[in-house]
C-alpha cells in the first residue's frame, strides 16, 4: 500500500471510507487529529506554535494508545498475515522514540549548561571574565547539541528518500488501521524535525534541507527565518557570541544586559518542551508495548 502526502484530504478521506460504514469513533477522533497537525504547518514556527503543536501531538497519541487497545484493531491486525507492514510499522515506533530522546538529550545539555551560566552571573564570581569562562563552555555544550540535532535529521533525510510504504494488505479494515499508524509516525517525525531545527536555531536556507514537511507531507514551505527570529536557544546564542566577540572592549557590559532575560525565556521554553516531549516517550512507548504485544500474540 503506498502512504499517501498526510495532507492530501483525500487520503484521510479515502481510509475512512475503506472502514466498514460506522467506523469507531476514536479512528475518526485520530484522523480529526491528524487534520489539525497537518493545518498546523501552514502556520509560523515560533515557539508558542510548536508548544501548541507539541499539545496536538500528545493529543493525537493518546488517542492512538486507547484505539490500539481496542479489541477491534486487536481483531484488524491479526487478521492478515504478519509481512513486511508489521516490521515497518515497528520500525516506525522506534524511529520516533529515537528522535523524541535526541531532542529531550538536547535539552537536558542545554539547561545544565546554561544553569551553570546562571549561577556565574549571580554570582559574578571573577567579574566578566567568570562570565565569560561559561559563557565559552555555553557555546561549546551548544556544539554538541548541534552535531547530535544534525546527525538526527540527516537520518530522517535518509528515511524520506526510501519512498511509500509498501504492503500487500487485502483486509479494507487493517489497511486503515495501518495506514493510520503511518500517517501518525509521518506527522509526528514532521514535528519533532521542526522542534530539532529550532533547538537548533538552523535557518535551513536550503531547499533541499526541508525533508520530511515538503517531501512526505507535500505540504506549504514555512518560512524558515522564523524559527531564528523567534528562537529563544538563537536569542541566547547570539547574545552570548557577541557577549564573547567584544569582550574586551567597553560594549561587553552592554552586551551581557539582556542575558538574564534571554536566559529567562529560554528555561521556560525548554521547561515547556521537556514536558511535552516526556509525555511523548511515554505513551509512545506504551504503544508500541501494545503493538508488541498484538502482534506476537
Amino acid at each position: 500500500m503506498a502512504s499517501s502526502p498526510l495532507n492530501t484530504k483525500s487520503n484521510l478521506h479515502a481510509r475512512s471510507n475503506s472502514l466498514p460504514s460506522t467506523p469507531h469513533p476514536l479512528f475518526l477522533q485520530c484522523n480529526e487529529h491528524l487534520e489539525k497537525l497537518k493545518a498546523s504547518h501552514e502556520t509560523s514556527s515560533s515557539s508558542s506554535c510548536l508548544t501548541h503543536k507539541l499539545v496536538g501531538l500528545q493529543d493525537l497519541h493518546e488517542c492512538v494508545e486507547k484505539l490500539v487497545q481496542l479489541p477491534l484493531t486487536q481483531e484488524a491486525l491479526l487478521h492478515e498475515p504478519q509481512e513486511k507492514w508489521v516490521d515497518e510499522i515497528l520500525d516506525g515506533s522506534l524511529r520516533l522514540l529515537d528522535v523524541c530522546t535526541t531532542a529531550k538529550d538536547s535539552l537536558i545539555h542545554t539547561k545544565e549548561c546554561m544553569r551553570e551560566l546562571q549561577s556565574m552571573m549571580r554570582r559574578r564570581k571573577g567579574g566578566d571574565d567568570g562570565i565569560i569562562v561559561e559563557a565559552k563552555k555555553f557555546l561549546t555544550s551548544r556544539k554538541v547539541v548541534k552535531k547530535a540535532i544534525s546527525k538526527a535529521l540527516v537520518n530522517l533525510k535518509a528515511i524520506s528518500k526510501k519512498g511509500n510504504f509498501s504492503s500487500n494488505i487485502k483486509d479494507q479494515q487493517t489497511m486503515a488501521l495501518v495506514g493510520l499508524l503511518k500517517d501518525v509516525e509521518v506527522v509526528t517525525l514532521s514535528i519533532f524535525e521542526s522542534m530539532l531545527n529550532f533547538i537548533c536555531g538552523s535557518t535551513q536556507s536550503k531547499a533541499g534541507n526541508w525533508s520530511l514537511v515538503s517531501k512526505l507531507i507535500h505540504t506549504k514551505r514555512i518560512g524558515c527565518s522564523q524559527i531564528v527570529e523567534e528562537s529563544e536557544f538563537s536569542h541566547v546564542d547570539a547574545a552570548l557570541h557577541s557577549f564573547v566577540l567584544h569582550m574586551t572592549s567597553k560594549s561587553s557590559s552592554d552586551n551581557i544586559t539582556n542575558l538574564p532575560n534571554h536566559l529567562e525565556k529560554l528555561e521556560s521554553r525548554i521547561q515547556d518542551f521537556e514536558e511535552g516531549l516526556e509525555f511523548m516517550f511515554r505513551r509512545m512507548i506504551k504503544i508500541r508495548v501494545a503493538l508488541l504485544n498484538i502482534l506476537n500474540h
